[in-house]
């Protein structure tokens, strides 16, 4: 009767252990702590995407003389296979454009692009008050280590959030560390390592509050997950010993 009730002690105990080491505080779980209740802040950041080597660009020109803008907007394919050519940036940081040649768009944003456009077809005098509109089609992010889905997100506009970017990946898992968010960007072959603190709201003046194109947001796990990972055999061998003691006490007292 007494080694049973040992037994069942020891089982509440090391139940115990295991609630308290999966359980994180507030402090390491909620975003944004000091931020105020009704607290109003006034966004100044203009952030725009610049263009990248490799970037894939929609460009399509209009004015009121459709037929002087044909030459700019060409397709490939026929019938209702269509299709508006697609331009991608070469690693001298230019693409060819149709009547205009080589125009370099490297580094720069897609209103700086836009007036780039404007100024050449209207300075050559190509055509008259012309409506440039470019978006890029490979506008994608990854979201790795401690979320509920990582992987790869295709973004529809041009500016995200990495907040958004952690919605689209389900969000952080309970283990994975708010404090130390790691985002990875790459411009033209340099890569830069910024890391954030999603607990304060300091965060979204960071460079990388908005992300542009191809940056990776990596969230580490918790030193708790670590320190699992590190234990994981030594613990199977453990439990697989606890158990057979456990067994031979229950076959005693019966």
């Amino acid at each position: 009767m007494i080694k049973s009730l040992q037994t069942k002690n020891l089982l509440c105990y090391l139940l115990l252990i295991a609630t308290a080491i999966s359980c994180g505080s507030r402090k390491d779980i909620v975003y944004l702590q000091n931020a105020q209740q009704f607290e109003t802040e006034v966004e100044t950041n203009t952030f725009e995407p610049k263009f990248k080597v490799d970037d894939i660009l929609s460009i399509y020109i209009s004015s009121f003389d459709m037929a002087a803008t044909a030459p700019f907007n060409l397709s490939k394919g026929t019938g209702e296979n269509v299709e508006e050519l697609e331009y991608i940036i070469d690693k001298e940081g230019n693409i060819d454009f149709p009547v205009l040649g080589k125009i370099k768009l490297l580094g720069l944003s897609t209103s700086e692009a836009k007036e780039l456009f404007r100024s050449k077809l209207t300075e050559e005098g190509y055509l008259k008050d012309p409506i440039v509109n470019i978006r890029i089609k490979n506008f994608r992010v990854t979201v790795l280590g401690q979320v509920r889905q990582p992987g790869t997100y295709s973004i529809a506009g041009e500016r995200i959030t990495i907040l958004e970017a952690i919605g689209l990946a389900g969000d952080l898992e309970i283990k994975g560390r708010r404090e130390n968010v790691l985002v990875i960007r790459d411009f033209n072959g340099v890569k830069t390592y910024t890391r954030i603190n999603l607990t304060t709201k300091e965060f979204i003046h960071s460079p990388v509050y908005y992300l542009t194109q191809n940056d990776v947001v990596y969230v580490e796990p918790n030193n708790s997950v670590i320190k699992t990972s590190t234990l994981d055999n030594r613990l199977t061998i453990g439990l697989s010993v606890f158990s057979i003691m456990l067994t031979s006490i229950i076959a005693i007292t019966r």
